[in-house]
């Protein structure tokens, strides 16, 4: 009895593509049947997201071919065609903050009575759609104002208007906590049995075994595997991303020191509220690294964004180094010795049109030069050094900011808030996004920042960020509720940042 062939819903075969002398893919392959959720891993720059370009027709590759449906792409300029067959949901959002859900669902395609756009039918087909696909959303709120998850399901719900049924989630859950990813995952289930099938990017490797049937794994800009889920344990999975044991990668750690509990207090702040925390006490010594976890909602962003002086609180004061900390005033927090790895690197960390050794060293220009005037050399040379601290992979301090991949890009922004010799560096979720051995790039610099006797503090939703710290402080409704010191048990720190062992 002879086995019924399943044509692909999408497939990429021997896909090159190049840019200038770099090769940003060699062999880029994939195969996504119709109604499986299909992950894509891979450390950055392994050409995750070059596949995912020419998937989505935004560039044509250099050499293979891409079809769906077992048929051709279409050409690249008919976007049309494009848009009936692929979608992608960035981790960015690319609906328009300030339109309403249903203006944003039909942007330049809006119904149209005796030439006029009908709002009523706007209104109408926008509540049609969402319902359709089981999509909780008001369609007159304004799409800024929406949580992250809903934003997400809006652009899924416009990528299946248009009759695409492959969907591309690019790290959907970057910036979602436990209960809105677990959300997330529900209405994936429900959408793939609709029919819809997905294609998963994420660096959390837990996520492709909980919502994934198939997974293909890139490195160094080659396929190295595809292989259902199930059957791939999670050892084999990260040795094929990271082309190296796990012992191997376990010796590139370091271990967290001993803390000195009599080195002096760096940072203290007393009764400090604001409309996200409340009558919060913080002392960070020198040398010492603290942690701030939470949900989201917990206030430890905002906490951690009013110490790099992007809020004012209401009450309350803190001193870094005995002298009053200005609040609500980032380059008067710059001055005062504050550095800040801001939580999202593309709207708040990089110029996008500017070199790495422009943004390298943006906030040390003074310091370089005299009366505003900084020499092109010393400039690049302080620069350089600053890639080479950070083994930032790149052609050197020329090269546009945009061309470099998550993992880069991130050391780029740690490089310029290292590049003020802070007293107190705040790192906002530093590894959001970046691979495994980027990670551990850019949590070695967070040991060398100690062993200088910088004060750190790390907000952050992964573990292994919060394992480097000397002590993880909790947030559950912008109150402190628990501080675990170094060597706490993962269920332990869970349990607290979830809710589960106190009452909030």
């Amino acid at each position: 009895m002879r086995t019924a062939v399943i044509t692909p819903l999408a497939e990429a075969r021997d896909i090159v593509k190049r840019y200038g002398p770099t090769t940003a893919l060699a062999d880029g392959r994939l195969t996504v049947l119709p109604g499986e959720s299909h992950a894509l891993v891979g450390r950055n720059g392994a050409g995750k997201s070059t596949l995912v370009r020419i998937l989505t027709g935004l560039q044509a590759p250099d050499e293979g071919t891409v079809r769906f449906d077992g048929e051709p792409a279409p050409p690249l300029t008919d976007r049309d065609a494009w848009r009936r067959k692929v979608a992608c949901v960035y981790q960015h959002p690319t609906v328009v903050p300030e339109l309403t859900v249903a203006e944003n669902l039909f942007i330049n395609r809006q119904p149209l009575q005796r030439g006029f756009i009908s709002w009523r039918r706007l209104r109408t087909e926008a509540a049609d759609l969402l319902a359709t696909w089981d999509v909780h959303v008001d369609p007159e709120a304004r799409t800024a104002d929406l949580k992250v998850e809903d934003r997400q399901m809006v652009e899924i719900a416009r990528a299946l208007s248009f009759g695409a049924r492959f969907i591309i989630l690019d790290e959907p859950t970057a910036q979602l906590d436990n209960r809105e990813i677990e959300r997330l995952f529900t209405r994936m289930r429900a959408l793939q049995d609709s029919g819809v099938t997905f294609l998963f990017i994420s660096h959390h490797l837990q996520e492709v075994y909980e919502v994934c049937q198939t997974v293909t794994v890139l490195r160094d800009a080659r396929w190295i595997t595809t292989a259902p889920v199930a059957e791939l344990p999670r050892r084999a999975l990260v040795e094929a991303m990271a082309g190296e044991s796990l012992e191997a990668l376990a010796e590139q750690a370091v271990d967290p020191r001993d803390v000195d509990h009599d080195a002096p207090v760096l940072l203290e702040a007393r009764g400090l509220t604001s409309p996200a925390y409340e009558n919060i006490d913080l002392t960070v010594r020198h040398g010492e690294v603290v942690g701030l976890a939470g949900i989201s909602g917990s206030g430890k962003v905002e906490l951690a964004e009013s110490f790099a002086g992007l809020y004012t609180p209401s009450s309350g004061n803190a001193q870094l180094g005995g002298e009053r900390l200005p609040f609500g005033d980032v380059q008067a927090a710059l001055k005062a010795g504050v550095a800040c790895v801001p939580r999202d690197r593309h709207d708040q960390g990089l110029v996008a049109g500017m070199t790495i050794g422009d943004n390298a060293t943006m906030s040390v220009l003074d310091r370089l030069g005299r009366f505003g005037f900084v020499g092109t050399e010393r400039k690049r040379g302080f620069a350089t050094a600053l890639i080479e601290r950070l083994d930032i992979h790149t052609e050197g301090p020329d090269q546009p900011v945009s061309d470099l991949s998550g993992g880069n890009a991130q050391k780029v922004v740690m490089a310029r808030a290292l590049a003020s010799e802070p007293r107190l560096l705040v790192l906002i979720n530093p590894t959001a996004g970046v691979d495994v051995k980027s990670k551990e790039s850019l949590l070695a610099r967070v040991d060398s920042a100690r062993e200088d006797g910088v004060a750190v503090l790390v907000v952050s939703d992964e573990l292994d960020d919060l394992r480097r710290c000397d002590r993880v402080l909790v947030l559950f409704h912008g109150r402190v509720v628990a501080e675990h010191p170094a060597g706490w048990r993962d269920h332990e720190l869970i349990a607290s940042i979830e809710g589960v062992d106190h009452h909030g």
